[in-house]
């Protein structure tokens, strides 16, 4: 590759005709590539002139819109290191962040902004700007006036291009640094295997503060020269509405669940759509069952994760098996091993999942120990359990480090327990994750309380709203006396697990 401003020259080199729409809005409008350009351009002459210089870190926290996304790209074209973070974030988990990533600017909802402004203040954050769902805010205004031409930043293909923060099981949050050739070649792979063109307009309904909607499904249509329906959120009955002007739908099992809720979804309604793309959490059998008898199309599932992107998939042409998610993807190594041993493991054994590739990341940010501890041999140990098949395809059966994926949001059961464990009442909980039908995973605390506490579910609920996020809090939080332990005095989340299994099949 060459010292090119790597992934934004190719999105360059993709567009096609200035004047094309980029993005549709469900209640009408649209925005072109020359207005993408345009936007990105002033955006990034302001952030320059907010002092971002290359290598630097944008970390944005803003509602999903057409202009968050121009953020995107005037962030690549700066030569800055993009950081996305989940708008459930609370303020004191917004404060680990930036202290760890030490980001030149932040952006932030309008909603925050003095609370945002003290913490930029108390941490040496360069600066602060605002952006409303809207549009509207601060960065907009100082950016009004400024230049649409920028003269991109040369970038290399082992720069960083964003930074994820995942979850650890120690409750520190690690970032993963992503470089330009980890997200180009992810996305030009997908484009490729998802047999994505011009002609493809795709109903955008996820957020754009992870993988799945910013550098899977965004930088997919960027790369085709393509078009979407740019959604603020999921509602399956405008997303069952919009398909007969559509040509695919990426989305999280929820999405689909909620769909066959819909009386209207029919091989009729569908007959427009040639793709139907299900990750971010376990897609149920049934799930995939029901939706190809309602509407004669097999929901194509893969597997991907923050600090690879997308590393398999079921096929485009052929059998896409329920219960699978197919096959690794093209320049990707997938192999399964004894987490005992290391060995490689015959098919239909069950062991760790690693994989090596383009796509995987480049490290966590400023955890190099870490970093060497999560590969072995080059390959990337992901921490989940599965198995390939006599005939290839990958099947997941847990992951080993009791990661909880609930909506395609990972949730690590230590930081729960933490919160939990500090109220008064408590002596001690287990969280895990039960099958959910609209979820993919239910967050679920088992707790052991005193014996003369007073303690209830709404109690423990209500206590840590405020402190986590809303996807991390629990569903369901079930008293026991005592939490199953093995002879080394370990809690067997399976056993939990086993026991309560069938919890959200039984309420509503």
């Amino acid at each position: 590759m060459t010292d090119t401003n790597h992934l934004f020259a190719a999105f360059r080199a993709a567009m096609p005709a200035l004047d094309t729409p980029l993005v549709y809005h469900p209640g009408g409008g649209q925005e072109t590539y020359g207005d993408a350009l345009a936007l990105s351009g002033r955006l990034a002459n302001l952030m320059v002139a907010r002092g971002v210089k290359p290598g630097d870190r944008v970390a944005v926290q803003v509602e999903k819109s057409w202009t968050a996304l121009a953020v995107y790209l005037a962030a690549v074209r700066a030569g800055a290191v993009y950081l996305p973070l989940n708008t459930a974030y609370t303020l004191p988990e917004i404060e680990y962040f930036l202290s760890d990533a030490e980001p030149a600017l932040f952006l932030c909802r309008p909603e925050i902004e003095t609370e945002a402004r003290a913490l930029a203040g108390r941490l040496g954050v360069g600066s602060v700007e605002t952006l409303g769902s809207e549009g509207t805010g601060s960065l907009t205004e100082a950016a009004a006036g400024l230049p649409e031409d920028f003269s991109d930043v040369p970038r290399g293909p082992e720069d960083l291009g964003g930074i994820l923060y995942t979850s650890g099981t120690t409750g520190r949050a690690k970032g993963a640094m992503l470089t330009h050739d980890n997200l180009l070649s992810n996305a030009l792979t997908l484009r490729d295997y998802w047999r994505f063109t011009r002609d493809d307009v795709l109903i955008h309904a996820l957020p754009i503060f992870h993988t799945h909607g910013l550098f899977v499904a965004s930088n997919i249509i960027l790369l085709s020269g393509a078009r979407m329906i740019f959604c603020p959120k999921f509602d399956a009955r405008e997303c069952l509405a919009l398909m007969p002007k559509a040509t695919s739908l990426m989305g999280v099992p929820t999405f689909y669940t909620r769909l066959l809720d819909q009386s209207g979804l029919t091989r009729e309604a569908t007959a427009h759509m040639r793709l139907f793309v299900s990750g971010s959490a376990p897609l149920l059998a049934e799930t995939h069952r029901a939706f190809r008898d309602r509407t004669g199309q097999a929901i194509l599932e893969r597997y991907g994760m923050t600090e690879t992107g997308m590393n398999t998939s079921n096929p485009y042409d052929g059998d896409r098996r329920a219960g699978t998610v197919g096959f690794p993807l093209p320049g990707v190594s997938l192999r399964i091993t004894s987490p005992e041993t290391g060995a490689v493991l015959a098919d239909d054994e069950i062991g760790s999942i690693e994989v090596k590739g383009p796509n995987v990341f480049k490290g966590y940010w400023r955890m190099p120990e870490k970093t060497a501890s999560e590969f072995h041999d080059g390959f990337f140990i992901t921490g989940d359990l599965g198995k390939i098949d006599g005939d290839g395809y990958v099947h997941i059966v847990g992951r080993g480090k009791d990661l909880v994926i609930t909506g395609g949001f990972n949730v690590y059961p230590k930081e729960v327990e933490g919160e939990i464990d500090a109220l008064p009442g408590v002596v001690e909980s287990a969280v895990i994750g039960l099958p959910h039908k609209d979820f993919g995973e239910g967050v679920t605390a088992v707790v052991v309380k005193a014996r003369d506490a007073s303690l209830t579910e709404a109690d423990i609920h209500t206590t840590l709203e405020g402190r986590l996020a809303r996807f991390k809090l629990p569903k369901r939080v079930i008293f026991v006396d005592d939490l199953p332990r093995n002879t080394m005095g370990k809690v067997q989340k399976n056993v939990l697990r086993d026991t309560y299994k069938d919890l959200y099949r039984t309420v509503a």
